[in-house]
């Protein structure tokens, strides 16, 4: 059915007749019932070759949400006259479109593609017009400012084995990020070509830097910054996509849909990790018949959930915030299930009052985990770090330190990744408060005792004796090549073997008791066990 341009006056769908001023136009979303004739096989064209690959490692198929909307459709509405194409979403077979006549599709009611219409935020027609900036050009001192929030989740840890995001792809929803083209604490992601997409989703464009909003370039400082003495960040060597979909001036739905967007895109330039310090429960006029309901918080049901679940099933690992509503609840998407959701605590581990927490409407514990916010430093367009808080410095941290982790274990699944950080948070498996959820990550814990698979030989005996106290030994066969060291609960390095005839062994009468972990490593592999001093 072609639509072409005609004179229109009927209101569709029993919608409100929107008001809005000569230099806006009403955004709906509008969902298709199928994709054409498409098959499976066309959604490999639409991503790359990281993003198949990432699929490929964890065994994931393409699915129908990954087959590209089809165009046709989407051609069928952009011609209708007046009606702007913003973006269009495959996840939710939607494309989102503007218009200053909210009438316009009245003519659509019966359209046999077409499922619904919905009207979800406004508009500016006059764009930002400002241009970029030009660019210019472990210990406690070490990470300066950021040492508290890395050394409560052991993060510094993960730096100390070498794993500070190389190779990582992270994603960051927000706001805008403004300066982070020319503030020297970026400068070896942005210099060095690390800062790899850009998009602006709210005004249009890739512009991401230009607008005044620094909540952005706050919550990417604490992944990314780099300035060794003053602010260390808890990914400095990641790649990262920079992506604004929160709309500053107004609290819409479209927000949501931004989100979804947003992730489909990072899905498939191939990002690992999504992190967004962004929530909703409630929306401006004339959108709060919108309103996110408390039975809508069950993990699955609003568009910034469902974007989240699908991102998680794509194999990507989703960190999001719990928001700052304390008792009044979580926001979407930090309800959804697959979401890291985080929580905010202080430096003595208390959580903060304006932390967000459920669980969610279906009964699952959110947050899942919780690090500093109360308060956590970052660092913008000065070069001296301050505090700042709120969930919204939480996220990120988990999110960065999250992206290291998983470079170290990259043979397992985003899924396998999240339990790890769970299963070695500090209340696991019995939270305490529901504001805690599991409790304080500890990532160094988590690198340390993952069940990486076997790689001694069959006639090679565990490290003995466990519990032990003065000596511990570890045979090994001729010709094995082994090197193993001793970590105490912290992740601090306290001994390394030394060859002994056919042994390797290891003076201990210097340790105090307590729990260590041995880190042995081979051309095969690593294995780390789990080891009592008494």
């Amino acid at each position: 059915m072609l639509i072409r341009c005609r004179a229109w006056w009927v209101l569709l769908l029993g919608l409100i007749s929107f008001q809005v001023s000569a230099k806006e136009e009403v955004v709906f979303c509008v969902t298709f019932k199928d994709k054409g004739t498409q098959s499976i096989e066309s959604a490999r064209l639409s991503l790359s070759t990281r993003s198949l690959a990432r699929r490929d490692r964890q065994k994931i198929g393409l699915t129908f949400s990954d087959i590209p909307i089809f165009q046709p459709y989407v051609e069928e509405i952009s011609s209708l006259c007046g009606v702007h194409l913003l973006y269009t979403s495959k996840w939710l077979n939607a494309c989102i479109v503007s218009t200053p006549d909210s009438s316009i599709f009245e003519q659509l009611i019966n359209t046999s593609f077409i499922s619904s219409i919905t009207p979800i935020g406004n508009i500016s027609t006059q764009l930002s017009t400002q241009s970029n900036k030009a660019k210019i050009t472990g210990n406690a001192s070490y990470y300066g400012n950021a040492w508290t929030q890395t050394n409560l989740v052991r993060g510094d840890c993960l730096h100390d084995h070498g794993f500070r995001g190389q190779n990582m792809l992270i994603a960051v929803l927000d706001d805008g990020f403004y300066y982070v083209n020319s503030q020297p604490a970026f400068d070896s992601a942005f210099s060095s070509g690390r800062i790899v997409d850009t998009r602006n989703f709210v005004l249009g464009g890739t512009d991401v830097y230009s607008d005044f909003h620094t909540h952005g370039t706050e919550v990417f400082s604490t992944i990314s910054a780099n300035l060794p003495n003053t602010f260390v960040g808890a990914a400095p060597a990641a790649q990262f996509a920079l992506y604004v979909t929160e709309d500053t001036q107004h609290e819409w739905p479209i927000e949501m849909y931004n989100m979804v967007a947003a992730m489909e895109r990072a899905d498939s330039i191939g990002a690992d990790v999504i992190s967004s310090s962004t929530g909703y429960n409630t929306f401006d006029a004339p959108y709060q018949n919108q309103n996110i309901t408390a039975a809508q918080m069950d993990g699955k049901t609003t568009v910034a959930a469902i974007g989240v679940n699908t991102a998680a099933q794509k194999g990507i690992l989703v960190v999001m915030t719990a928001g700052n509503e304390g008792s009044g609840g979580l926001l979407t998407p930090g309800d959804a299930d697959s979401a890291i959701t985080v929580g905010n605590v202080d430096a003595s581990k208390i959580p903060a009052g304006n932390s967000g927490y459920g669980p969610n409407a279906a009964a699952i514990i959110k947050p899942d985990i919780c690090a500093l916010g109360q308060p956590g430093f970052v660092i913008t367009t000065a070069q001296t770090p301050f505090g700042v808080s709120g969930t919204s410095i939480a996220t990120p941290q988990v999110a960065g330190f999250a992206a290291c982790l998983w470079q170290g274990l990259l043979s397992k699944t985003n899924s396998e990744i999240k339990q790890v950080i769970l299963k070695t948070s500090s209340l696991y498996p019995t939270p305490q408060m529901p504001q805690l959820g599991y409790g304080i990550p500890n990532f160094c814990n988590a690198y340390l005792t993952e069940d990486i698979p076997q790689i001694l030989t069959e006639t090679t005996s565990l490290v003995f004796p466990n519990p032990f106290s003065t000596h511990l030994t570890l045979p090994i066969s001729k010709g094995e090549l082994l090197q193993a060291s001793l970590y105490d609960a912290t992740g601090k390095l306290t001994g390394t073997f030394l060859k002994k005839g056919a042994t390797l062994e290891l003076n201990t009468e210097a340790l105090t008791s307590g729990i260590y972990f041995c880190k042995i490593q081979g051309s095969r592999g690593i294995q780390s066990i789990k080891l009592i001093k008494y």
